[in-house]
């Protein structure tokens, strides 16, 4: 079994793990009720997908 001869530096760990960061998530604009919501996604608020009426909702 190989083990490492030498410690990982910090700089060396952190630039590796530099990508390893959260992204945000993209949303747009409803086209019915102009709430943000996740794109390709039914809208939570209320209940739309491509212009149909896709979840019934209480709002």
């Amino acid at each position: 079994m190989a083990n490492p001869k030498k410690r990982t530096s910090q700089r060396k760990r952190n630039t590796r793990r530099s990508h390893h960061k959260a992204t945000s998530v993209n949303t747009v604009l409803c086209n019915n009720c102009q709430n943000p919501k996740i794109s390709h996604r039914v809208c939570s608020y209320c209940g739309h997908y491509k212009q149909e009426q896709v979840i019934e909702t209480d709002w």
